[in-house]
């Protein structure tokens, strides 16, 4: 199921000529994917905590770009995100020290030097693509003797932590009756194939002994809590489904639907 999926990859790199030798490396294949690529380390995280992509393609110089490659890992280190991508970085510099700082995060996979022996575009794609099988089930720092494929426990706990993370997106607070409903609605929704008859709502009314209507309220509730609350660049960037313009808001099932489809497309 993983690898039936195209790698989603943020590319951070501000030599344009590299960026177009990525991109047509994409373009020639079907199992990878390139997010719009950036110059700018603060961009570039921006597309990670929008995206939450597979994985990461880093230059560490960013000569032209704005930042640096290590000021991105400093604050990719310290960021809330849900599941963790792969990170390579590319570097024209051999410095020992650089790459000890490298290191120094435990985030970096590999480093990739642009001036070694039969170093390409594909290469790096190539050497993600083969890291791709440890993506999610495999725990960061952890020996790679000792790592096991994940628990349908451990798979629900992380689609789980995804859902949190994408409705702390959008502003719908933990106190919000709503957030808990669209939580299990969205989890259960997103296990099913699509297409499948769909009574969610229905389900969870049942589960906690109370009204369609009341659920239908509350998850009602929370949306219209984010959207009078959360900026609206922000909310373009996290919900990106049409809204009808007489009513301003997604509705409960539309809302539902949208972030089942995301997390079923990408988990």
């Amino acid at each position: 199921m993983l690898n039936a999926k195209p790698m989603r990859i943020v590319l951070i790199e501000d030599d344009i000529s590299a960026c177009n030798k990525f991109i047509e490396c994409a373009n020639a294949r079907t199992d990878i994917y390139f997010f719009k690529p950036t110059g700018c380390s603060k961009t570039g995280l921006e597309l990670v905590k929008d995206n939450l992509p597979d994985a990461i393609i880093l230059d560490m110089e960013l000569n032209w770009g704005g930042g640096s490659g290590l000021d991105f890992l400093e604050q990719l280190k310290n960021a809330e995100l849900s599941m963790r991508p792969i990170v390579v970085v590319t570097m024209r510099n051999r410095s020992e020290r650089l790459q000890d700082m490298i290191h120094d995060y435990n985030i970096v996979e590999w480093i990739f030097c642009k001036k070694q022996k039969g170093y390409s575009q594909d290469m790096v794609i190539n050497h993600l693509l083969k890291l791709r099988a440890k993506l999610h089930i495999m725990q960061q720092g952890e020996n790679p003797e000792l790592q096991t494929p994940e628990t349908p426990a451990e798979l629900k706990k992380r689609i789980i932590q995804r859902i949190n993370a994408e409705l702390n997106m959008v502003g719908i607070p933990i106190r919000l009756k709503g957030r808990d409903i669209f939580i299990k609605g969205i989890y259960n929704l997103s296990r099913k194939a699509k297409g499948e008859p769909e009574t969610t709502f229905e389900d969870i009314s049942k589960e906690e002994n109370t009204s369609y209507n009341n659920i239908l309220r509350n998850a009602q509730t929370a949306i219209k809590h984010a959207w009078d609350n959360t900026p609206i660049e922000t909310l373009e960037k996290a919900y990106t489904a049409p809204i009808r313009k007489d009513i301003g808001i997604p509705g409960p099932t539309e809302f539902l639907h949208y972030y089942a489809d995301k997390i079923r497309e990408t988990m």
